[in-house]
């Protein structure tokens, strides 16, 4: 029997409305100091977003005081078990958007948001001939894992994916349309902003990407890869029936699950990168990234500027064996 780990991540969200969020952010970033967690929580006059570690005894504090709060008593917490904290810091801050759309006319997911589909069902629209499974997050997270069939939007940002639907409309119309994110809050508003478009059909994974992994009755299946999360672990295990690797090594192709940022920092670029890969590379996307000034794994690695020529110069002969 497995050892229970002693710390936990909590990943949550809710719309609701919150008077003067910049007082509540402001507040709450003292209690959960005084706690001991670490995390990104985002508060909004919409609603509170977040995700946090801390031991077990901590966590169960923070839930505990937030669903004695009117607003907070029906929130649901998603939780994973783990060795340490997920976060360096605390950050509580406000925004206009939980998420950011920036639409003209905004989306109240209470109002108008598309139909919830528990594990159970979603798995079984999986498979209807007449859906198209939409992906509602970025490039970077479809890349490391993703439903098995589903439509990897071309973005880089939330906010540029209601354009990229208008320009690629032809791939849903007359369709059911399903869509994910990592735990639902994406959906929430892109669902209903989906059918203020006009598209008619339109599921959302209840819970999101985490739920169905940890569903007990379709533990995760059809999902490949890794699921993308937004703190130190980068990648989560979903599919507790057979794991299969989709994301590929940026410089080789090959099978690859380990993301690094791009060492130049103006470019932080996010690459799949075996620890090869990265060395081989210096860690940058591109020559001109390697040769940046202010290449961070230069700095980092202490190589002289010698150093530097001789690997890109071995890097320069093995392109021209290829191309030979």
């Amino acid at each position: 029997m497995s050892e229970t780990k002693q710390y936990r991540v909590l990943l949550y969200y809710m719309y609701v409305k919150i008077e003067e969020p910049e007082i509540f952010a402001k507040r709450h970033l003292a209690f959960c100091k005084e706690l001991g967690l670490k995390g990104r929580i985002l508060v909004a006059q919409e609603g509170i977003n977040g995700t946090v570690s801390g031991t077990i005894e901590q966590t169960d504090v923070y839930m505990k005081t937030m669903k004695e709060d009117p607003r907070f008593d029906n929130i649901v917490f998603k939780i994973d078990e783990a060795d340490q904290h997920a976060f360096k810091k605390m950050h509580v801050r406000p925004r206009k958007e939980l998420v950011t759309l920036r639409l003209e006319d905004d989306i109240n997911p209470n109002q108008l948001t598309g139909k919830y589909l528990e594990p159970t069902a979603f798995f079984k629209a999986m498979q209807d001939e007449n859906t198209v499974i939409l992906d509602a997050r970025n490039d970077y997270e479809y890349d490391l894992g993703h439903f098995r069939g589903a439509i990897r939007p071309d973005i880089k940002t939330f906010r540029e994916l209601p354009e990229w639907v208008r320009n690629n409309k032809e791939k849903f119309e007359g369709k059911k349309i399903l869509t994910y994110c990592t735990g639902g809050i994406r959906c929430e508003k892109f669902s209903g902003w989906l059918l203020k478009e006009g598209f008619e059909d339109v599921s959302q994974l209840h819970g999101g990407i985490v739920t169905y992994g940890k569903d007990p009755e379709v533990q995760g299946e059809l999902w490949d890869g890794q699921c993308y999360v937004f703190d130190e672990r980068i990648g989560v295990p979903i599919n507790q029936k057979t794991h299969v690797i989709v994301g590929k090594d940026y410089f080789t192709g090959e099978p690859c699950e380990r993301y690094v940022n791009c060492a130049n920092p103006e470019c932080n670029k996010q690459i799949l990168s075996s620890e090869e890969n990265e060395h081989k590379y210096l860690r940058s996307c591109s020559h001109e990234c390697r040769i940046h000034p202010r290449n961070l794994y230069i700095k980092e690695h202490g190589l002289t500027e010698v150093e530097v020529k001789e690997r890109l110069q071995s890097l320069e002969e093995e392109t021209a064996i290829k191309q030979a």
